[in-house]
Order: structure tokens, then C-alpha cells, then sequence
């Protein structure tokens, strides 16, 4: 478990996670509303190199970023309720860029079969905090967790 004490704390653990993000890593994004999964997610876009304005995409589902050293596909489920077979959701998973996926549990079986996922929590004390627990899904998840990891520690 990682503690970020501010927003520029979430950001920095963002642009850690761009850098060292490979092809078809999946990201999952899990915490109630205002837990940072939309700045983690701005810090991401700019440790890949994109300097685009990241919002979340909760009405359009999916925001492709394409002029990164990667492509950041930034995904909201949160209003999917069925059908996300007919997403073609795989072809993102599987691809050439980084899938964060928010609210990715509302997924449920069309989760992708290998994914990083971080919880993000507000401390009840202190409104800026914020802890991220890492559960990794499979072997490419466990290397994306650890990449994180060293070069958060470095």
C-alpha cells in the first residue's frame, strides 16, 4: 500500500505508472467519487509524453490519447450496465497502449483476463490523503505492479 499526501503526490504516482506502463498493460481504477482516479489518471497521461487535457470520459466510455510514446486508452465504465461484449472492449485490452479502466468492477466477466488493479481511499481524518492498495491479476500485472513499486521507491 502506497499513502499520497496531496494531489501532486497522486500525480506523481501517475506519471511513475506512464513511464513504466508497456503495451497491453490494463490498469484498473477502483475508489468512491473524488478519490483521485481522474488525477491519477492526468499524472499517467503525462509521464506516457501527452500534454492533451485528460477529463474523464464518463459519457463518452472511451478517450484514446494517441500522441504519447504509447496510446492511453482512458475508459469509464460506470454507466455500462450490460453489453460491454459489444464494446470491443478486448481490442483495447490486448493492444498497443495502456487501458486505465474507471469503475472497472462494473465490468464484471468482460474484465480483461490480466490487469493491474489500484483501490484508491480517502482518509476519513484527513481529507487530502489518499491510499492506493495494489492487487495485480495474472503475470504481466504482477510485473506492472512491481515496476511501479521500484521506481516509486527510487
Amino acid at each position: 500500500m502506497i499513502t499520497l499526501v496531496d494531489t501532486t503526490a497522486t500525480e506523481k504516482l501517475g506519471k511513475i505508472i506512464g513511464v513504466v506502463a508497456k503495451p497491453s498493460d490494463n490498469l484498473v481504477l477502483t475508489g468512491d467519487l473524488g478519490a483521485g482516479k481522474t488525477t491519477l489518471t492526468k499524472g499517467i497521461a503525462l509521464g506516457m509524453g501527452i500534454d492533451q487535457m485528460i477529463k474523464s470520459p464518463t459519457y463518452t466510455i472511451i478517450r484514446e490519447y494517441q500522441q504519447g510514446r504509447l496510446p492511453l486508452y482512458h475508459m469509464d465504465v460506470y454507466r455500462i450496465e450490460s453489453g460491454a461484449d459489444d464494446l470491443g472492449l478486448d481490442d483495447y485490452f490486448e493492444g498497443d497502449g495502456l487501458s486505465v479502466i474507471e469503475w472497472g468492477q462494473q465490468l464484471g466477466e468482460f474484465l480483461p483476463e490480466d490487469y493491474l488493479e489500484l483501490v484508491l481511499s480517502k482518509d476519513e481524518q484527513n481529507e487530502t490523503l489518499r491510499r492506493v492498495e495494489f492487487s495485480a491479476q495474472g503475470k504481466q500485472a504482477e510485473r506492472f505492479k512491481a515496476r511501479i513499486l521500484a521506481a516509486w521507491e527510487n
